[in-house]
């Protein structure tokens, strides 16, 4: 591919539209029942006066950026549209041209202590510029008539040394070598609050679609989860036991992560989790199912606490504590041997990451490093594809993937919107009951059709029916 082209960011239009879930969702302090999506709306210019417009969405999650407990739904959502924003401003503030990768890494320092000084944590502070990038970028894909994956592959961002962080790894020969795959395995999390089995549900939605973790698996044929627990040892012991009396059926193998949601404040609390597992006979399928456990000591501790000789059977990763562009790097040196992927916390985050990873494993000639993919909150449209596209440029295998389970697909947008990502998207996505929504068969979803110019999408949300923010 040719050089990575310099272009000037003209305009960026902030919009959202509201989210109703179908069934409430725990994880960690919240109960989840509404929540805003967010969209960037991207327009770049080049020097010969082309223009094109790209866009990213990524839904508001409350008590996930900022845990703290004295904020409000309210107060959270009011954060993230203010970090929004900040990038915006941020973005717009400087009119000579750039790479797409050139302008991150531009404004990428400065925002962060802009928004630390209105009292932003810099895991909040990354959304902002994460809506950007991606509408950036898919702006940029748009204009040169090239998919996510071949602008990736070829660096048509010039991902590079622009940034200090970027410059201790070779990003761009790594990218030549990334193989995306057609389709994916769906990582299905079991939410505090989900019924296992129909005997554990004091009401139903009763919408046709699958309501318990039971169901799930009927319908969907997943064979990768993601359960959650609450720090809670004995209640949680007793609620993996029933999931594991519904995912034990299954003939063929079956995986999982187990993930501490920041429940624990040292080794020894979650070392009390992984024995009581280990002690129960109902549970030893399970345990041996699992993967790895997803960041089970709250951020404000995890990476001040050395995990080399916790001896829990099983990799940990971080992903609250992804607060820095070198968090990874710090957490490497507590003994944590993965981090996770999601495009709230910026694209070009996870691909430093994922070349780290190969670097690291080159130098101690082993598979020890590794990321997961992680966003129950994605929703069908450009979200979920943009996700999805990420973590399959990077060679990840399974995700977890949840936006569907709690949403009713895309029933509350417009039909028009609805029937021109099904067109654009078969493969993805499927109508039923009512409404366009994703497709699992087999527990995998299908990704050929992501392979288009653009960002991993060959449709736009319909911008006119949703609010400015």
């Amino acid at each position: 591919m040719a050089e990575a082209p310099a272009f000037a960011v003209r305009e960026i239009e902030l919009y959202e539209r509201p989210v109703r879930l179908r069934m409430p969702f725990r994880f960690g302090v919240v109960t989840l029942t509404q929540c805003p999506q967010a969209f960037a709306r991207a327009r770049i210019e080049f020097a010969d006066g082309s223009t094109a417009w790209g866009a990213a969405a990524e839904l508001m999650a409350p008590k996930w950026f900022d845990k703290n407990l004295a904020l409000s739904n309210e107060d959270n959502f009011e954060q993230l549209r203010a970090v929004l924003r900040l990038a915006r401003s941020a973005y717009l503030s400087e009119a000579r041209p750039a790479t797409a990768f050139g302008h991150f890494a531009r404004h990428h320092d400065a925002h962060a202590q802009a928004a630390a000084a209105q009292g932003f944590n810099p895991l909040l502070a990354s959304y902002g510029p994460a809506l950007v990038d991606r509408a950036v970028l898919d702006a940029l894909c748009r204009a040169r008539g090239v998919s996510f994956y071949e602008a990736m592959r070829g660096n048509l961002a010039g991902m590079g040394d622009a940034h200090p962080q970027f410059a201790t790894v070779a990003v761009a020969p790594f990218l030549a070598t990334l193989r995306p795959a057609d389709r994916i395995h769906a990582r299905h999390t079991v939410g505090l609050l989900d019924a296992i089995t129909a005997g554990d549900q004091a009401s139903r939605v009763d919408d046709g679609l699958p309501e318990t973790l039971e169901e799930v698996v009927q319908a969907y044929g997943h064979r990768y989860f993601k359960l959650k627990v609450s720090g809670k040892v004995e209640a949680d012991l007793d609620r993996l036991q029933a999931i594991a009396a519904v995912l034990d059926r299954a003939v063929q193998p079956y995986f999982a992560s187990l993930d501490g949601n920041e429940q624990y404040e040292d080794a020894p609390g979650v070392q009390e989790l992984v024995r009581g597992i280990q002690s129960r006979p109902a549970l030893r399928r399970l345990w041996d199912s699992i993967l790895f456990i997803e960041q089970p000591i709250a951020r404000k501790l995890a990476l001040q606490v050395d995990l080399r000789a916790a001896g829990f059977g099983k990799p940990v990763i971080v992903d609250e504590s992804d607060g820095e562009l070198d968090s990874f790097v710090q957490a490497r040196a507590r003994g944590y041997a993965g981090i996770s992927s999601k495009t709230c916390k910026g694209f070009y985050k996870s691909v430093l990451n994922a070349a780290r990873c190969a670097a690291w494993n080159r130098e101690e000639g082993g598979a020890r490093y590794f990321m997961s993919a992680e966003d129950l909150t994605t929703q069908a449209g450009l979200s979920v594809q943009q996700d999805l596209a990420l973590v399959n440029l990077l060679g990840i295998t399974h995700v977890e993937r949840n936006g569907h389970h709690y949403v009713d697909g895309m029933a509350a947008l417009p039909r028009a919107e609805q029937q021109a990502f099904l067109q654009a998207h078969p493969d993805l996505y499927e109508d039923s009951h009512g409404a366009v929504r994703l497709r699992i068969r087999g527990g995998e979803i299908a990704l050929a059709s992501l392979d288009t110019p653009g960002f991993a999408s060959g449709a736009m949300p319909d911008f006119a029916a949703m609010q400015r923010c």
